[in-house]
């Protein structure tokens, strides 16, 4: 991979980011691209973004760079080719593009967005397309990451949508595997800080938005994150969208502005009431449900449904309700990339997603529920369908909330737990810079303790034992949150964390 002066310049011109250049060489050609200056090599283009210090640049430019980009002159770039720009995330991620050949361009991509459920509907996707492709699709998630099928290609993910040098080195990597199709999440914060700037999908999929995400370092107001999330289906080329949404109004005219009525999508649950007089595409109902799978009917219901041949049933050993309204989206894009009905309804039975509602029994005490619901609407609908399904005795749930975002997610845990547990352990989940004891005193502030018991365990891996040791045979615990995250996030530093999985079992074995 390489990039000359003279492209990287032509590209940013012509999207209006070019503010000057000063050149050292009217040829010069960059052999690497980076943002990180501990791993800049000799003939790199630096790029200066974020919380930047000055330093950084004397630090790469030591180590080989010999041009940065930057929205600021530096006079510790002195002697190295300066391109002043605008705006420096938009930038890379168009110059990042093109350093690594628009990898883009050789995959299908489909793309998730939603409040809740893009983990899960891109796990159900993955595995269509692992079916229909024969094993040549990639998967960038919040869990993992996959560029390829050797056991090296799967790693784990610091971030749902990463920065726009390390998509397109990771999209360059899964074409050079041989994969020719992409399925990812992406986030608000991708589209709030130009990660995927110029990124383009073939289909793109709404599920569904709710208050989250809102607070100092992330979205200033609701319609901010809106705003941010709609982006996915301005710049899809099919869209999808989940008709029960909340602000659906929104949603589908936001898609309108650059997707024709006939390539966008609508799906709901059958007899689901919809905020607009629009007709739906999609309808699914559920047929069969227990505490470890559910079979749901699909019906195409317009003529350009019915093309996608999707009608039929499907089972899922991913359990709860809510997760069919996450598998019709997959079911449908992967239709439009050409899966078979066959081909979903084979894969979809044998879909784990990491995280997501495993579970460890135990002898004398409750069965243990592990999840990574980490909003209301997930907390609710997690703690309501295993209730139902499991006729607890108690629910006892251990939570706790990050630190320095989704500080709107309080109150609803607060909520949460007050319509469905019976005992709350409050405890630490990725308190950041915060004091996790005030985080879980946000929460408790929301809870009814008429309904619920609260008590505070700041160390999380003694809180799950506790919630486990008090449980009988009839309750049931649930760990919410963190699913197989294995870092805390303290101080801005990852500190190593066993897994709630790996707690509840080590416990478990120990009683």
């Amino acid at each position: 991979m390489s990039l000359d002066i003279t492209q990287a310049v032509t590209l940013l011109d012509e999207h209006d980011l070019l503010k000057t250049v000063t050149l050292t060489d009217a040829h010069q050609q960059f052999q690497h691209v980076d943002y990180n200056s501990q791993t800049v090599q000799p003939d790199t283009l630096f790029f200066c973004k974020g919380n930047f210090k000055p330093a950084y640049l004397t630090a790469a430019k030591k180590a080989g760079a010999t041009a940065y980009v930057s929205e600021n002159r530096y006079e510790e770039g002195q002697g190295m080719t300066s391109i002043l720009v605008t705006n420096i995330q938009k930038a890379m991620s168009l110059l990042g593009a093109a350093f690594y050949g628009f990898p883009q361009n050789d995959l299908f991509i489909i793309a998730f967005t939603g409040t809740k459920g893009k983990t899960t509907s891109a796990y159900f996707t993955y595995g269509i397309e692992q079916t229909h492709t024969h094993d040549r699709v990639a998967l960038f998630s919040t869990i993992d990451r996959i560029v390829g099928n050797a056991p090296e290609d799967r790693f784990k993910s610091d971030l749902t949508t990463p920065e726009s040098l390390d998509l397109f080195h990771d999209m360059r990597h899964a074409v050079d595997n041989g994969m020719t199709h992409l399925v990812m999440e992406v986030s608000s914060q991708a589209y709030k800080k130009n990660r995927v700037y110029g990124l383009k999908y073939d289909v793109g999929i709404f599920l569904n938005i709710s208050p989250d995400h809102i607070g100092e370092n992330e979205h200033p107001t609701f319609a901010d994150y809106l705003h941010c999330k709609e982006q996915l289906l301005v710049n899809a080329k099919t869209c999808i969208i989940n008709a029960e949404t909340d602000h659906l109004a929104d949603v589908y005219y936001a898609a309108k502005t650059t997707t024709q009525p006939e390539n966008v999508y609508l799906y709901a649950r059958e007899g689901a009431k919809v905020q607009l007089p629009l007709d739906l595409d999609v309808t699914f109902k559920n047929t069969n449900e227990t505490l470890h799978q559910s079979e749901f009917q699909v019906n195409a219901v317009s003529e350009k449904a019915k093309q996608l041949a999707i009608d039929g049933s499907y089972e899922l050993h991913v359990p709860g309700d809510f997760n069919e309204s996450n598998a019709a989206s997959s079911i449908i894009a992967s239709a439009l990339s050409g899966a078979s009905y066959e081909d979903a309804k084979t894969a979809l039975t044998d879909v784990d997603v990491p995280g997501r509602m495993e579970m460890v029994t135990s002898k004398d005490h409750g069965t243990i529920y592990i999840d990574y619901a980490h909003n209301y609407g997930s907390l609710k609908a997690l703690l309501s369908f295993l209730r139902l399904q499991t006729g607890a005795g108690r629910v006892i749930v251990v939570i706790g909330s990050t630190g320095n975002k989704g500080v709107s997610r309080r109150e609803g845990f607060g909520k949460a737990l007050s319509e469905e547990a019976d005992v709350a352990i409050l405890t630490t989940d990725d308190p950041a810079y915060e004091d996790p004891k005030k985080i879980a005193e946000e929460i408790d502030a929301h809870i009814d303790h008429q309904n619920v018991k609260v008590q505070y365990v700041m160390d999380r891996k003694t809180a799950i034992e506790t919630a486990i040791k008090m449980s009988t045979k009839d309750d049931i615990v649930v760990l919410a949150g963190k699913g197989e995250d294995a870092f805390q996030k303290v101080n801005g530093v990852n500190t190593p964390y066993p897994t709630d999985v790996t707690i509840a079992k080590n416990a478990v074995e120990e009683l």
